[in-house]
């Protein structure tokens, strides 16, 4: 068995791999990790290039792309280890960066999963979009990091160095006991992407385990994954989300919260159409909640497992907070995590 596994899904990487491969290597083989590279299908020459140029690296292909979520199923039933490590293939990592992450882990038996503190590989002052320091989201299930906030990403001035819980990681960096990932039955693959990650944590979270940032270790994250504003990245975030709210809000959570989202992604919706004149994302949108409708009926037993198992209301999980972040947002302007 290996202590720490690290896995990096790839699908068609082969440039970002060969740009921030060495670094993975170079700064978590000398700490015991043992490094994975799960290939969901590529069709350029990424295999290729770890046998010439990374022959270290342990390989897994699979048999077709089957997207973020269920990709890692895939691979991690083929990895024996105390902890996986889910690492996007554009991260740069740091001298002895996973020394505080394995430290914390030992140390805190009560902790399912932690995450670096993410900065911006372009921008290295900067917090990292997607994870930053940790993340939360709000009653109407929006995620937002400590150093950022919707499209506001703060500089990184140390204010956030300590060690917090959260109610989510990254999945661009996300260190977890494979016991706990299993017990919580993998991230959900029929989100294929976007996402999977929050709900995973959230439903550990219910489940009375915790997570944490760790800010002692730090990573850079490039950027790699599909940019913002593409149409079907729009989709995917607006129906996974729904359908996670539908999985773990309570009886007494949901009804209100699913009647204030339609409100709120129609809103969304007009204004990507009328105000940005982005008609494609507005279409996804729309897409995104009729198929959210169609497919809601597939996740009644996982809602029913969820609520089953709860040994904690969302109420008291610290990160699931009980305000709008829009109305802190636009109404209040408020900017930065510190605010709030």
């Amino acid at each position: 068995m290996d202590k720490i596994a690290i896995v990096i899904l790839n699908w068609n990487g082969v440039g970002m791999m060969e740009k921030f491969l060495p670094s993975v290597l170079k700064y978590s083989i000398e700490d015991g990790a043992t490094v994975y590279v799960a290939d969901n299908a590529s069709t350029d020459n990424s295999m290729q290039m770890l046998k010439e140029k990374f022959p270290q690296v342990r390989t897994i292909q699979l048999e077709k792309n089957w997207g973020f979520a269920e990709g890692y199923n895939k691979a991690l039933t083929q990895i024996d280890a105390e902890y996986y490590v889910l690492l996007n293939s554009d991260v740069e990592v740091t001298h002895h960066w996973l020394v505080p992450l394995l430290e914390f882990m030992d140390s805190h038996p009560e902790a399912a999963f932690c995450q670096p503190k993410l900065l911006s590989e372009k921008d290295r002052n900067s917090f990292e979009y997607a994870g930053a320091s940790g993340g939360y989201i709000d009653k109407y299930g929006y995620p937002f990091c400590r150093g950022r906030i919707f499209n506001t990403v703060e500089t990184d001035d140390g204010q956030y160095d300590y060690t917090t819980k959260i109610l989510w990681a990254t999945g661009a960096c996300l260190m977890i006991r494979s016991e706990d990932y299993w017990r919580a039955d993998g991230l959900d693959g029929r989100f294929f992407a976007h996402s999977e990650e929050i709900d995973l944590c959230w439903r550990l979270r219910i489940m009375g385990k915790d997570g944490y940032c760790v800010p002692d270790s730090v990573a850079y994250v490039g950027g790699g994954t599909l940019p913002k504003g593409n149409p079907m990245k729009t989709y995917l975030n607006f129906r996974n989300n729904l359908t996670m709210l539908y999985k773990n809000l309570t009886d007494d959570e949901l009804k209100g919260v699913m009647r204030m989202r339609w409100f709120l992604d129609y809103l969304a919706a007009f204004q990507m159409l009328i105000l940005e004149r982005k008609f494609k994302d507005f279409k996804a949108v729309v897409k995104a909640r009729r198929d959210f409708k169609k497919w809601k009926d597939d996740f009644i037993d996982d809602r029913s497992f969820i609520q089953a198992s709860r040994s904690v209301e969302n109420k008291d999980i610290q990160g699931f907070c009980s305000f709008s972040i829009l109305w802190k947002y636009y109404a209040k302007g408020i900017r930065k995590f510190s605010q709030l």
